[in-house]
């Protein structure tokens, strides 16, 4: 068992990791290793050790970065891959019951099952684990990046009441399954595209029903009414109500095209600037991941 840390984390984060690569030991877990990689040349380095288990310590940012590495090398399939949430957000963590302390999700992954879960990748080639949303939800992640290092996962929410007072909305095409969900004569707030349930930290429930096993992309399109509409849609997004609004466009799809004004979005927390057309599709039990014995695989427990 390879365990994968960022060689740029913190205090914090490294005495976390050594309680939960305790735990995995006093447990029995045979032969852990811990490799430390700080960008995608020393992430390569350390997958060809040819570990068959891998378990990222992080959160979804390093998550990420590994399925597109594996990816890559054309190895999703090959490896099984589990997550310590060490990070800030760690939104899939929550979205498939990983305990949030270092010594739960240790005892959570040596209990858990290995499990074919869903991806999605666009035509650029980027994978998402989690979640990608363009519009208000990536100008809040923007935004909470900014003090990310002074409030932590309180930035989250601060970064979506800083971002939606100035919300107008964006003009966008969007396609699911080659079928029109809205046109650009109508503004749109946010389309949200859901693999797991969470965004910003928990924040955000961006679709309640997302799973991560259903081999489907969960979207969520929401347009622009007005501030006092925004705000409501805010507070209803938090408490994972939204879907009940008339101006919620929400379905399953297997693909989705988007053709819009330039937008930032957010793929698992990683910010693109400049987005002006973009197309994804599923790929489903892409992975094989470990999750908690008897949770939901992609809903809360």
């Amino acid at each position: 068992m390879l365990v994968i840390s960022n060689s740029k984390a913190g205090t914090n984060e490294d005495t976390q990791l050594r309680i939960a690569v305790g735990e995995l030991t006093i447990a029995g877990a045979e032969a852990v290793e811990v490799a430390y990689s700080s960008d995608a040349k020393e992430l390569e380095e350390v997958l060809d050790g040819g570990h068959e288990t891998l378990l990222v310590a992080g959160g979804d940012g390093s998550l990420h970065a590994l399925a597109n590495a594996l990816y890559r090398r054309g190895e999703l399939g090959e490896r099984t891959v589990g997550l310590l949430p060490l990070g800030t957000g760690n939104d899939f963590a929550r979205g498939l019951g990983i305990p949030l302390d270092p010594v739960g999700a240790a005892r959570a992954f040596l209990a858990g099952t290995p499990t074919p879960l869903d991806l999605f990748v666009d035509d650029t080639g980027e994978v998402t684990v989690n979640a990608v949303h363009v519009g208000i939800g990536a100008d809040s992640t923007k935004e909470a990046a900014k003090w990310k290092k002074v409030l932590g996962p309180v930035s989250f929410p601060v970064g979506g009441l800083i971002a939606g007072w100035a919300a107008q909305g964006y003009r966008m095409m969007v396609e699911a399954d080659d079928e029109l969900v809205i046109g650009p004569r109508h503004k749109v707030l946010m389309a949200g595209l859901a693999n797991g349930r969470f965004i910003g930290g928990g924040s955000g429930t961006l679709d309640p029903d997302a799973r991560a096993d259903n081999g489907t992309i969960n979207l969520v399109v929401s347009r622009s009414r007005g501030f006092w509409r925004r705000a409501a849609h805010a507070v209803r997004l938090h408490r994972g109500t939204h879907p009940m609004e008339i101006d919620v466009y929400r379905r399953q799809a297997r693909s989705v095209t988007l053709v819009c004004e330039s937008v930032t979005a957010s793929n698992d927390g990683e910010l693109f600037e400049n987005v002006t057309a973009r197309s994804w599709h599923v790929l489903p039990g892409a992975w094989t991941f470990v999750v908690p014995s008897g949770a939901p695989h992609g809903s809360s427990v």
